[in-house]
């Protein structure tokens, strides 16, 4: 089984040819049904590089199957062009948002992109030039390693016009004066579109910091305002995972935006009040308590979630802060109070301008 391309560069062959279906997932049905004969899927390069072979491999038993890895398409682009694989970053793109790459645009990065066929070489060009890196130089490397391969460098702006073929994968050296999202935890509030519930970025420094997000965990935001904290926690690296927790739809919608266009869709929001909302969900690693702060909350996390979860809280009322204070006395952990002054004008000159004082509880179950 192939798709109709692979299957016509085979040779002479008595074996039964079957054409993988699309999309993609129909055909593991298929193939599976053949067993117990023998059958081969083919698929280009490495399949386990953002290719075939992990969704065909976890409906089969570890003794099923065997791989047979070729070069993969970032391979091949880079013995073409010269870079260097460990210094760029390799995305699969071919069936996931553009807003994808937003985290690795700055200047002079080099990024490989599998894309999803040649329309979407111009789609690609019109999202650098959206977001100020329309200087970017594209090379456009079309059916690596077959024989139909073709390479075309371009600007951006050159793009237009120009018709790609499927298979098809775009390497950027980016160039432009578009923003780069910092990365440091506390990325300026500016990144984030908010009615202004948003944790600022010092504190949101101080959270993250305090959170300590480690590979494959899960997080719950609780309260999530804009998501600032839960989009940071899955900026810190790509296996994390984060739930947020926002009672007003209108912000949970934006939360979305706000996790899509900073390239972290995978951020799952979850419109509901909490604790009642918690129900049901993934366990997290660890929790943040950025709104909606309550005994209930804190007796129901307190009382329901394992050992070794980590929790974090901020309060800025003296109500919650007195919440805090009882949570600390009757499950240990850290009290903070962080006071936070900016420059700023006083009458012809300038002064300090405090900010209410912050007071954060972190505990680990």
């Amino acid at each position: 089984m192939g798709p109709p391309r692979h299957l016509s560069l085979l040779p002479a062959v008595e074996a039964e040819r079957i054409a993988w279906p699309v999309p993609f997932a129909d055909g593991i049905p298929q193939l599976l049904a053949l067993k117990p004969r023998r059958a081969v899927a083919l698929a280009s390069g490495d399949p386990f590089w953002f290719g075939a072979g992990t969704s065909i491999s976890r409906h089969l038993d570890p003794g099923e199957w065997r791989a047979l890895p070729g070069p993969s398409t970032f391979s091949l682009a880079a013995a073409r062009l010269g870079w260097p694989l460990e210094r760029t970053a390799c995305l699969g793109l071919h069936a996931a948002p553009l807003t994808r790459l937003r985290p690795h645009l700055a200047p002079g990065a080099r990024v490989i992109v599998l894309l999803r066929d040649g329309a979407a070489v111009q789609v690609l060009g019109d999202y650098l030039g959206e977001v100020g890196f329309g200087a970017s130089e594209v090379t456009v490397l079309e059916a690596l390693g077959g024989p139909r391969e073709r390479i075309t460098q371009a600007k951006v702006a050159d793009l237009l016009g120009k018709t790609f073929a499927h298979p098809v994968c775009a390497a950027i050296e980016v160039a432009g004066e578009g923003a780069a999202l910092p990365l440091a935890s506390g990325r300026p509030d500016e990144w984030f579109d908010n009615d202004g519930q948003i944790t600022k970025r010092p504190v949101r420094a101080l959270t993250l910091s305090a959170l300590a997000p480690q590979p494959f965990e899960h997080l719950w935001d609780i309260g999530g305002g804009s998501g600032s904290i839960g989009i940071e926690w899955l900026l810190s690296h790509p296996t994390l995972r984060a739930t947020t927790i926002e009672p007003r739809q209108d912000r949970a919608s934006r939360i979305g935006e706000n996790a899509a266009r900073l390239g972290v869709d995978r951020l799952k929001v979850v419109t509901g009040t909490a604790p009642e909302a918690l129900d049901g969900l993934d366990r997290p690693d660890a929790v943040f308590i950025g709104g909606g702060l309550s005994s209930e909350l804190l007796d129901w996390l307190t009382g329901t979630l394992t050992t070794g979860t980590r929790i974090v809280a901020n309060a800025v009322t003296l109500e919650s802060e007195a919440l805090l204070i009882a949570a600390q006395a009757a499950h240990g952990g850290e009290l903070l109070r962080c006071e936070l002054s900016q420059a700023g004008a006083l009458g012809p000159k300038r002064g300090w301008k405090a900010a209410y004082p912050i007071v954060q509880w972190s505990v680990t179950l």
